[in-house]
Formats: structure tokens, sequence, C-alpha cells
């Protein structure tokens, strides 16, 4: 069951409520080059990115936004920290959403007027507490950062807004401990209603962040808890994306492009798995259609899998019997495996469009 939230809008996409949990990514471009943040962007959206998140920390990367906004065709948020006037700057130039911590902007005074200018442009707000800039105050009577803490900061920034009469917030409680981020997220769930976006921060390179961030999100997701999400990773941020999906899908709380079922190869396999299942994942990456691909290589649990897929393949001994709705329809050789399921592919998704 999923947690009840309030809904808002990040541009066209809705966030919380009954919307669909969305993925979302940051560049890691200067904002300010417009042609290199717009680029980024579009292979972002082309990955499956649904909200894009920029950081602004200066006045000509808030300026550059609206000249961004006109090339690109997702939602588009400005991550702010310390200097109300960038928020105010961004808010001119149309941005989508805005992540700021209201504590940390300035005075009441400047609070009240970014607060103020979002209102009226109907921009939310999202708190976003991280384990590695705490408060002083709290972080001296916790000691060190805990579940316990990130929640007193989110409560707090969350009431500077409320008692200005703001409740378009979206809250995220980040740490690079998997467990302390799946903790403070549970406390905060009891206490407000408000939709969360959800993330392991600092989670590492490909690898290790993939992982992290898969039992991180994939707890949370699974207790219903988590209306967005970003996987932080050190790298390419159109690989977040794409893990992003891949942590959806594997839960089947959201479906696109292929779902590959390869096997785990042991000592029985006699056909290169491996390199075809590699391959036509590679030729298959632009798909956004919901597909179930089978690549096996034994006769176990290969006919069974390929049986089950829209398109599969059963192989050994340097031949393949490739599978269309649970049918064969075709013998192959091993090397001619791989253009033979995508020509396949491509059939299958001809019909469906027809």
């Amino acid at each position: 069951m999923r947690r009840k939230t309030r809904e808002l809008k990040v541009g066209t996409v809705g966030v919380g409520g009954g919307s669909p949990i969305s993925v979302q990514s940051m560049t890691n471009t200067n904002t300010a080059d417009v042609n290199a943040t717009v680029a980024q962007i579009k292979a972002l959206e082309k990955a499956g990115c649904e909200i894009v998140r920029v950081a602004v920390p200066e006045m000509d990367a808030a300026g550059a936004i609206g000249r961004i906004k006109k090339e690109i065709r997702i939602p588009i948020i400005a991550d702010i920290h310390f200097d109300w006037r960038l928020a105010l700057k961004a808010l001119e130039e149309g941005v989508d959403g805005l992540r700021l911590n209201p504590g940390n902007i300035g005075s009441g005074d400047r609070i009240k007027a970014v607060v103020k200018e979002a209102a009226a442009r109907g921009v939310p707000i999202r708190i976003g507490v991280n384990a590695g800039s705490l408060e002083k105050d709290i972080l001296s009577r916790y000691g060190h950062p805990k579940a316990e803490a990130l929640v007193e900061s989110a409560m707090r920034h969350i009431g500077i807004l409320e008692d200005m009469d703001f409740r378009d917030i979206k809250v995220s409680l980040k740490a690079s401990s998997v467990r302390m981020t799946i903790d403070s997220y549970r406390l905060l769930a009891q206490k407000v209603d408000y939709p969360f976006h959800i993330g392991v921060t600092e989670a590492g390179t490909l690898f290790s962040g993939t992982v992290k961030s898969s039992v991180g999100l994939g707890v949370l997701l699974s207790e219903g808890i988590g209306d967005t999400l970003r996987v932080s990773l050190t790298g390419d941020p159109v690989d977040e994306v794409r893990v992003g999906w891949e942590i959806l899908k594997s839960l089947e709380l959201r479906k696109r492009g292929i779902n590959l079922v390869s096997c785990p190869t042991c000592g029985r396999i006699k056909l290169d798995c491996v390199s075809i299942a590699l391959e036509v994942e590679k030729r298959l990456s632009h798909v956004e259609e919901p597909l179930n691909i089978a690549i096996m290589g034994c006769v176990v649990n290969g006919p069974g899998e390929a049986i089950g897929s829209d398109v599969g393949l059963a192989g050994g001994d340097g031949v393949g019997l490739i599978y269309v709705k649970g049918k064969p329809v075709k013998k192959v050789r091993e090397e001619e495996a791989v253009d033979a399921l995508i020509e396949e592919v491509s059939r299958v998704l001809k019909e469906r469009s027809a």
C-alpha cells in the first residue's frame, strides 16, 4: 500500500497523491553554459528522465534557466543554497521547482519574499535535508548525524513554510548511509503527509552506488514510501536515470523499455550468453515500449523463460531458438542470434504500433 500524500505539480509532472513515481536526475554541467546543459538534459530526457535539477550557485546560472527551458521538454528545478536572490531570479526565469532549505537563505523577510513569489507562480519547494549539512545546533544536540536529527531539521524547515501558509512542499532526507536514510524517511512518514523525494546521497560510483541505491530505495518503495526519486552516482547522470527506472521496474511500480531476463551462467552453458545479453541490451536501449526479453543458455530454465517472454532466445552448442510470444519461430546459429532477436523485436514493436 503506497503512502497517502498530498499531490503537487512540478511543471506538468504530478508528484505525490496518485501520480506515478517519477525519475529525476541532476546535471553536472556549468548551468551558465546553456549549450552544454541543454545537451545533457536532452540525453537525460532520452534515457527517461522526467524532472531535472540544475545547480544555481551564482546569478549567471540563475539567469540561464529561461534559455534552457526553451530547449527542453521536462520540468526544471533550481538547486539553491544560501542566497535568496538566486531563488527570486530562478523564479523570474520560469523555473518549475525550487530545492532549498528556507532556514539557510537569509532573514525572515527574505524567506517571505521567496515564498510569496513561489506561491504566486505555483512553484513547489523541496526541503532537502542532508546528513552532511545539518544545522550546528541540531548536530551539537545529537552529537553526530542520525535519523532523528534529520527529521528534526526537516520539521524545522517545514514549520517555517507552514507559518507562511505555504504547503506546496516536498521533502527529502538523504544520507550516504543506507540505514540512516531508510530510518529517516520512516520516521518522517509518521509525522507529515507531504510527498517525499527519495534517494541515498553520495552513494558512490556506478557499481557501489547502484547497489546502495537499489537497497535503500527498494526498501522504501516496497513499504509505499517515495513519490519521486533520484539515484545519486559519481559519473554520467544518464546512468542515474537508467538505474532509477530499473529499480521501479523491478518492483513493478512502473514500466518502460526492455525488461531483460538473462541467464546467470553456470557450467552447463554452451552459448555465449554474456556477450549476447550485453549486445542486446545496448542495441535496445532506445526502446521505450515495455517489452520482456529473455536470453537463456541451457535446457533447464531456458525454454520456460523464453516462452514467457515477448521475444526470447534459448540455446546451446552454438545454436539458438528464437521465441516470439511464447512460440518458437526460428532456429539460428550463435553468431546470428543477436541480429535475429533484434529483427523479431522490431517486428513485434511494429505490430503493436499498427
